[in-house]
C-alpha cells in the first residue's frame, strides 16, 4: 500500500474509534470544499468533529465564561522564529518526545519516549461565521467573548494575534487562518499548485501518556516541501501555516507507535536546515544540537494538518 494510502486509512481507523457516534461532518460546506480541494484525502476525524463542534456550539452563540479551558497555554512551541517561555505553572516549554532526530526512524523497533498532553483545539468555525468573528482587532476579540481584558486569557489572545502579524523568516511563507477553507487555501498558495494532500496524526483527544513506545512502522510520505499548520490559542480554531525556505527541503513521515496496548499513527515532520532558527528554541536543548546542526523532527499534535504535492 501506497505510504500516503498507508496513513490516512490508519488515520480514519484511529480517528473513528475515538469518536464514536460523531457526526461525520459529510453535508456541512467545509467537507464539500475538503472533497473538491482536496481528492482522494479524506478528512481526518479529528478535523471532522471540530466542523461538527464550531456548527452545533459555535462560540459565536455560546459566550464563554472567563478562564473557560478553550483557551489553555499551549504545550507546543512549533514556531522556530521565537523564543518558547513555559507555560503558566509549567516546568518545561516543549512536551517530551515532541522533538526527536530523523535518525531515531531508521529503525524499525527502536524506542521513543513520547507524550502528547489533552487537546485544546477550539471548534472550526463555519467560513461565513468566520468572516463575521472579529480576529485582528484584540479588543473586538475580547468583548465578543466575554474575555476580561489583563486576564491571562487577554495575553493569550495578544500572544496569538502578535504572533499573527510577525514577519516570517527570510524565505519563510506563514499565514494564519480561522477556517477550515482558509487553511487549505494558505497551504495551497505556499506550496504554489499541483495536486495536494493533507495529514493528521490519529491521536485521541486526550492526548497520549508518557511512555515508552516501540516504533512499529515508518513510511515517507511525498514531496520534499510541506506546509504544517498548528492551531493557536484562541476562543474559536485559528491554525498558524507555514512553510520553510525551497532551498531548506523538509521531510514528512507516518510513524506508527506501540505501547501500553495502543497503536497510533503520527504524521511527522522534519526540517533539515534550521540554520536560521532562534538559537533558544527548545528542541536545540531537547536534541543537544545548535541551528544548522542535525535535522529537527516534530509529530503534529492533535487536529493540526501537514499538506503536501502529490
Amino acid at each position: 500500500m501506497h505510504p500516503f494510502a498507508l496513513l490516512m486509512t490508519l488515520v480514519a481507523v484511529a480517528g473513528l474509534a475515538g469518536v464514536r457516534g460523531l457526526p461525520a461532518a459529510a453535508d456541512t460546506p467545509a467537507a464539500r470544499f475538503w472533497e473538491q480541494a482536496l481528492p482522494g484525502s479524506p478528512m481526518p476525524e479529528a478535523i471532522a468533529e471540530l466542523v461538527q463542534t464550531g456548527i452545533d456550539h459555535s462560540p459565536l452563540k455560546e459566550r464563554y465564561a472567563a478562564g473557560a479551558p478553550y483557551l489553555l497555554p499551549s504545550a507546543f512551541c512549533l514556531r522556530y522564529t521565537v523564543n518558547c517561555p513555559p507555560p503558566r505553572g509549567a516546568a518545561e516549554s516543549s512536551v517530551p518526545g515532541l522533538f526527536f532526530h530523523e535518525a531515531q526512524l531508521a529503525r524499525k523497533g527502536s524506542a521513543m519516549t513520547v507524550a502528547m498532553p489533552p487537546s485544546a483545539v477550539q471548534p472550526i468555525l463555519p467560513r461565513d461565521a468566520a468572516a463575521r468573528a472579529p480576529f485582528a482587532d484584540a479588543a473586538a476579540v475580547l468583548a465578543a467573548f466575554g474575555i476580561p481584558p489583563r486576564s491571562p486569557e487577554a495575553e493569550q489572545v495578544s500572544d496569538t494575534l502578535s504572533e499573527c502579524s510577525a514577519p516570517p523568516l527570510a524565505g519563510e511563507q506563514e499565514a494564519c487562518a480561522t477556517s477550515l477553507e482558509a487553511t487549505v487555501g494558505a497551504a495551497a498558495r505556499m506550496l504554489g499548485g499541483g495536486p495536494m494532500w493533507a495529514a493528521a496524526s490519529a491521536l485521541p483527544r486526550e492526548g497520549l501518556p508518557l511512555r515508552a513506545y516501540t516504533v512499529a512502522a515508518v513510511s515517507a510520505l511525498e514531496g520534499d516541501r510541506h506546509v504544517a499548520c498548528h492551531d493557536a490559542p484562541f476562543p474559536y480554531a485559528v491554525f498558524q501555516c507555514h512553510m520553510a525556505a525551497t532551498q531548506a527541503p523538509t521531510k514528512a513521515y507516518v510513524v506508527t507507535l506501540s505501547g501500553g496496548g495502543q497503536e497510533v499513527a503520527m504524521a511527522a515532520l522534519c526540517h533539515r536546515d534550521t540554520s536560521n532558527w532562534n538559537p533558544a528554541h527548545p528542541a536545540f536543548e531537547t536534541l543537544h544540537t545548535k541551528p544548522g546542526g542535525a535535522p529537527v523532527c516534530h509529530f503534529m499534535p492533535y487536529a493540526n494538518l501537514l499538506f503536501g504535492v502529490k
